[in-house]
C-alpha cells in the first residue's frame, strides 16, 4: 500500500513542477531598455551613413523582442528620426546637434533596425531606412514665406556652390578645398531672389596659391591626414548681387570602431568650364531635395516581416493583437471614476521634437 501511494505521488509531482513561469511583460516604447536600444541604433545609422546629415531620434514607433535563449534576444525597432544641422562628417556629438526646425523644411527618416542583445551587449544586425522632406503644403501652412528645399542638381544651386567655393579658395591662404557633396539648398523668390546652400568639402595637398597654377594636380589628402569641412553660402541675385560664404574645417579625425568615418561621403565630378560641381552619386542628384538614408541602409532583413526569426504564425498574430487593442479601447469608453487616468499605450512612444 505504501509503495502504491509513493507511486501516485511521483506521478503527480511533475504535474505541479511543469507549470511554466509567466512570460515577462512586453517592452513599451518609452521603457529605458527600449530607449537604450534606440539610442544605440541611431548611433549606428549615423556612423554608417555615407551622405547627408546626422539624424536624431524623434519617436520609437514600435519594438518587438524575440528570445533566442538565456541572455540572448533579437530586437526589432521601428524608429522615426529627424535631420539635424550636423553633417555626417562633423565630429560634433549627436547630443549637441540641432534638429532642423519645421520652418527650415524638415526632413524625416523612417528606419527599421534589427539588433541582437547577447549577455547585455547590443549589436546591429541589419538596418533599412527611408528619408523624405516634409510636404510643401505643411510648410506653407505654418510659414507661407519660408523658402523650400530645392533640387540638389538645380542650376541655380550648382552655380551658387561653384561661386561660393571659388570665392573661398580665392581669398584663403590655407589649403585649397574641393567639394565632396551638396548637403541641402533652399531658394527664396520674394522679396529678393536668393539661394542658400550647404556643402561638404575636403582639404587637398595644395595651398590655394599653388592651385592657381595647376589645379588638376591638387588631390585630396590621404586617409591618415584627411581634413573635412563644411560650408554655408547665400547668393543674392535680385534686386542686387551679393555673396556670403563661411567655410570651417573640422581638422583630422581619427576613426573609431563605433564611428567609422568614410574617406569621402560622395562622388565628385566636374562640369565643363567649372572646377567642381555637385558631389553626388548620379542617382541621388536627379531632382531630389535631400540625401535618402536608403542609399546607406537598405537591408530588408531589418524588418520583422522579412526576418526568419518570426514565423508566419507569429506575424499573423499581430492582426489579432490589433483587434484586441481595439476591443480594449471600446471597453474603456465606459464611465470611470473621477480622477481616473488610463495607462498610456506601450507603443508608439512619445514625440521628442515635433510630428511631420
Amino acid at each position: 500500500m505504501k509503495a502504491l501511494l509513493a507511486l501516485i505521488l511521483l506521478v503527480q509531482l511533475p504535474i505541479h513542477q511543469a507549470v511554466p513561469a509567466a512570460p515577462p511583460a512586453p517592452l513599451g516604447c518609452d521603457d529605458p531598455e527600449s530607449e537604450a536600444a534606440a539610442e544605440f541604433a541611431v548611433n549606428y545609422i549615423n556612423g554608417h551613413s555615407h551622405h547627408g546629415y546626422k539624424f536624431a531620434l524623434n519617436r520609437i514607433d514600435n519594438i518587438r523582442v524575440l528570445s533566442q535563449g538565456p541572455d540572448n534576444d533579437i530586437i526589432f525597432l521601428e524608429l522615426d528620426l529627424l535631420e539635424t544641422t550636423c553633417h555626417i562628417l562633423s565630429p560634433t556629438p549627436l547630443a549637441n546637434c540641432t534638429v532642423r526646425s519645421f520652418t527650415q523644411h524638415a526632413v524625416e527618416g523612417d528606419c527599421d533596425v534589427k539588433l541582437q542583445k547577447r549577455d547585455g551587449t547590443l549589436s546591429v544586425l541589419a538596418s533599412k531606412c527611408h528619408s523624405h522632406a516634409d510636404s510643401r503644403e505643411d510648410v506653407f501652412q505654418l510659414c507661407p514665406d519660408c523658402p523650400l528645399l530645392a533640387s540638389l542638381n538645380n542650376t541655380d544651386v550648382l552655380t551658387t556652390v561653384t561661386a561660393a567655393l571659388n570665392d573661398h579658395n580665392s581669398k584663403t591662404a590655407d589649403a585649397y578645398l574641393r567639394l565632396l557633396e551638396i548637403g541641402r539648398a533652399r531658394i527664396q523668390y520674394h522679396p529678393a531672389h536668393s539661394v542658400s546652400v550647404e556643402f561638404a568639402v575636403a582639404a587637398t595637398n595644395c595651398s590655394a596659391e599653388e592651385a592657381k597654377n595647376n589645379v588638376e594636380a591638387c588631390q585630396l589628402l590621404p586617409d591618415d591626414q584627411s581634413n573635412f569641412g563644411f560650408c554655408t553660402a547665400t547668393r543674392v541675385t535680385r534686386p542686387s548681387e551679393d555673396l556670403r560664404v563661411d567655410c570651417q574645417l573640422y581638422g583630422h579625425q581619427v576613426p573609431t570602431p563605433d564611428t567609422p568615418f568614410p574617406s569621402t561621403p560622395g562622388v565628385t565630378y566636374s562640369q565643363p568650364g567649372q572646377d567642381t560641381s555637385a558631389g553626388l552619386v548620379p542617382s541621388a542628384a536627379q531632382g531630389f531635395t535631400n540625401h535618402n538614408l536608403r542609399l546607406s541602409h537598405n537591408n530588408p532583413v531589418a524588418s520583422e516581416s522579412s526576418s526568419s526569426e518570426f514565423p508566419t504564425s507569429v506575424l499573423s498574430a499581430k492582426s489579432v493583437a490589433k483587434r484586441a487593442v481595439a476591443e480594449v479601447a471600446q471597453h474603456d469608453k465606459v464611465p470611470r471614476p473621477v480622477g481616473f487616468v488610463p495607462p498610456p499605450p506601450p507603443c508608439p512612444g512619445k514625440i521628442r521634437h515635433f510630428k511631420i
